[in-house]
């Protein structure tokens, strides 16, 4: 297996028992950081996973390629950061995950160098309203300052521009996502990227800007989205 491992001395606690539900929800975590890399939001594993059970934060390791990952590969930490679960390195980014888990609902977090939201997050303080699906992340999506990764302060900036969202752009580096599932953060992430790739397009036409809608427009839109979809 590829990839750095904790010695026990490192990790105290670490080879304690998986629990059922920690290895099933490793399993998802697993093929959520697959598909990252299959729909082409990250390279490689320039991007990272989470997702809490009580209080563990199951999360991927770094430097481990994702296809690689068994179920013996559990990494998990609490909530302040110290290895219970595994023996490979958690992912660089783990204050960023770990800044989510502690001060939202969240229960999973997905961070990705996703092509045209991190081009956005070069051009722009906040992605203009180019589309109503804003709303499915609170409203207009800020862009958190630059600070260099797997930083308290990348970590402090990220807050920040998520006071409110769901979602948010990390200045020249890329997208942070958070859900109360795996599936629902994946799913922001992916709506962040689109609306990214909608607004570099409408904004590349030459002498054309694109029309943006209004804060209330999108806050209609809010409305109508929490209806949205199958009851029962």
């Amino acid at each position: 297996m590829a990839g750095q491992r904790w010695d026990g001395r490192e990790a105290p606690g670490a080879g304690r028992r998986v629990r059922e539900e920690e290895a099933r929800a490793w399993a998802e975590l697993v093929e959520t950081a697959r598909r990252t890399v299959f729909d082409g939001l990250v390279v490689g594993t320039s991007g990272n996973v989470s997702v809490r059970v009580g209080g563990t934060v199951l999360v991927t390791p770094s430097g481990v390629p994702y296809d690689r990952l068994t179920p013996d590969d559990v990494t998990g930490v609490d909530l302040a950061g110290r290895q219970v679960l595994g023996s490979l390195v958690p992912t660089s980014e783990l204050p960023l995950h770990l800044a989510v888990h502690r001060t939202t609902g969240a229960r999973a977090v997905v961070h990705t160098h996703a092509v045209h939201a991190t081009a956005v997050s070069t051009l722009v303080d906040e992605l203009p309203l180019i589309h109503y699906m804003a709303a499915a992340l609170g409203g207009p999506v800020r862009v958190a300052r630059y600070a260099t990764y797997g930083t308290d302060e990348l970590a402090e900036n990220m807050l920040r521009a998520l006071d409110g969202r769901t979602g948010c752009l990390l200045q020249n580096h890329g997208t942070v996502t958070h859900g109360t599932t795996l599936a629902q953060a994946y799913d922001r992430t992916a709506q962040l990227e689109w609306m990214c790739r909608v607004w570099l397009t409408a904004s590349s036409v030459p002498g054309l800007s694109p029309h943006l809608l209004s804060p209330q427009q999108v806050a209609e839109a809010a409305e109508r989205l929490r209806g949205f979809g199958q009851r029962g």
